[in-house]
């Protein structure tokens, strides 16, 4: 007979709430250790400073961050070891980082710190070797075990580094990062993991996948793009097409079609979040690209927690004279093509968070769309003067969490 004591019955409770809601806010700003489990699906650097405001309220935040960059230092990296992008990793672990008098801010300003770009190769490597050697003085303020860690690390990086590799501009953290990648089997979780510790991470950053793997788009000009810096509109031209398919390929060089599972890591943690958000930021190659991997849908579909979609405001080059409508439709279209079977869309997405006063983006709440997907419009201030014509983090944090 089954204990009646670990019998459970689940059941879906709605309530009314408010936006913001200032007595939940205060509690989770109280107790940040045990605020929710808000998961994010992102890359890039958009959501750095939400991430900062939200550390203060909940240290249980999750984000779920694309390898895929293929330009900038990252890129420097990917074609010396052939490895995924750890630059907007590193990125986010910094802003989610415990900056208080509790946290170690020597670690954090040596992992934030970049070599000079005017120096020659002979001095940058002086530097180097002086830091693996205890003798630099950024390192020198590092105390053990955590010094001698970030030494061997750094050295696994010096021996595994071509003769040919350019280190001006090198982001210490990337280097770092780059040896406890070298030096963990060629897997990110681990490193990751011991990055967290080491700068007091408050949440939890992993990479949607630990592959090599590069971004594709064909464009309704017909045009295929191979490289995530060739969307984002940064360092070359933007896009004078739209995106019409987002893929994953083996190669940057050519295009060579691959499909990849969800790790069950990340699985369990899509599962267990209380809020899953499809935040601002790259359209495409930030949060697109986070639901190519197979699996990902069907993970958001088992969890029954509110999910939330905040569209960019600005401009976005890999949208051209998208409506929200049409980012809509592309949203749903890659969430469904993650299930097993076409997922009814109220269990992929259930509210839209904007500011159609002060934003660029507006919505009409009859249309067809929304109707037949069941969607909430939930339309309050999130902009501010100084912030726009991008969100107030500590607005946007707020309103998140009421939804929590």
């Amino acid at each position: 007979m089954d204990d009646p004591s670990t019998s459970y019955t689940k059941i879906r409770v709605t309530r009314s709430i408010t936006i913001p809601d200032p007595i939940k806010i205060s509690r989770y700003r109280r107790l940040p250790e045990l605020g929710p489990r808000v998961l994010f699906f992102s890359g890039g650097t958009a959501l750095n400073s939400v991430s900062r405001v939200l550390k203060n309220y909940t240290h249980n935040s999750i984000h779920l961050v694309t390898p895929f960059d293929s330009g900038g230092s990252s890129a420097k990296l990917r074609k010396a070891f052939n490895m995924p992008s750890i630059g907007d990793l590193r990125s986010r672990l910094m802003a989610l980082a415990d900056e208080s008098v509790t946290g170690h801010p020597e670690i954090y300003k040596l992992f934030t710190y970049r070599f000079p770009t005017d120096l020659k190769r002979a001095e940058l490597l002086k530097q180097l070797e002086m830091m693996i050697q205890g003798r630099h003085p950024m390192i020198d303020s590092v105390s053990n075990p955590m010094r001698r860690i970030i030494r061997n690390l750094l050295g696994c990086f010096y021996d595994a580094m071509p003769v040919d590799f350019n280190l001006n501009g090198a982001s210490i953290g990337n280097l770092i990062l780059t040896g406890g990648y070298l030096n963990n089997h060629e897997h990110l979780d681990p490193v990751i993991f011991l990055f967290e510790k080491l700068v007091g991470v408050q949440g939890t950053v992993r990479a949607i996948v630990n592959a090599d793997y590069h971004l594709a788009a064909e464009l309704a000009d017909g045009q295929r793009v191979i490289g995530q810096h060739l969307l984002t509109g940064k360092e070359v031209a933007p896009l004078a097409s739209n995106v019409t398919d987002l893929f994953l390929s083996k190669s940057l060089d050519d295009y060579q079609p691959v499909r990849v599972k969800l790790r069950k890591k990340n699985q369990r943690l899509i599962e267990q979040a209380e809020l899953i958000c499809y935040p601002p930021g790259s359209f495409y190659s930030s949060l697109i690209a986070n639901l190519l991997p197979q699996g990902v849908g069907a993970s958001i579909t088992a969890n029954d927690c509110p999910k939330v979609f905040v569209p960019n405001q600005g401009d976005d080059p890999e949208q051209i004279d998208m409506s929200l409508n049409q980012s809509l439709q592309q949203l749903m279209r890659y969430l469904q093509a993650g299930t097993s079977q076409t997922a009814e869309p109220e269990r992929l997405l259930n509210f839209v968070l904007l500011d159609s006063r002060h934003g660029t983006v507006s919505a009409d709440q009859k249309h067809e769309l929304w109707k037949a997907w069941g969607i909430q419009l939930i339309d309050v201030p999130l902009i501010t003067p100084e912030s726009a014509p991008n969100y107030d983090a500590n607005l946007l944090v707020s309103a998140l969490l009421s939804l929590a």
